[in-house]
């Protein structure tokens, strides 16, 4: 029998929303979907702001429900940056985002957010990666997860 998980996100005031659902191997017989999930996408820094543009998809051969990037950084953020709606702090360096439907070999959902950094560091370290797949077996994780160096030039970094 599949048992059906669901992930859910809380921000601080109290608003959930559903990070996706998935069925995963739970009894005799049951396999769980095949999806090679990934991340790409560019990262800028200037004057302490940081723009992140990240797509994600699904190479199949199985679509996704939904899927969720966790974005890490190696200097704290101002709590008043730009989250996209699907995105949500999990901490003072971390920012979950739900990708939503991923259909396999198809475009990618791209999430863009805009964020400020504690301060006005002259680089950070963004870690992007996937924390939920759907439950999903990804067949290649290394293209899910990328550590970029972004230094404060304004320059698009691109992962």
């Amino acid at each position: 029998m599949a048992v059906m998980h669901r992930t859910l996100l809380a921000t601080c005031a109290g608003v959930v929303m559903v990070a996706g659902t998935g069925a995963v191997n739970a009894g005799a017989g049951m396999v769980a979907p095949k999806a090679d999930l990934a991340h790409h996408g560019r990262a800028s820094l200037s004057q302490g702001r940081l723009a992140v543009s990240v797509e994600t998809e699904s190479r199949g051969p199985a679509k996704l429900e939904n899927a969720t990037v966790r974005l890490d950084f190696s200097v704290p953020l101002a709590g008043a940056g730009e989250l996209s709606p699907s995105c949500l702090w999990s901490g003072d360096t971390t920012v979950l985002c739900a990708t939503g439907p991923l259909r396999a070999g198809a475009a990618g959902r791209r999430t863009v957010i805009d964020l400020r950094a504690d301060g006005t560091p002259d680089e950070l370290v963004m870690t992007v990666r996937t924390h939920w797949n759907g439950g999903a077996v990804d067949p290649e994780p290394g293209n899910n997860e990328h550590e970029v160096l972004v230094t404060a030039t304004g320059a698009a970094y691109v992962f």
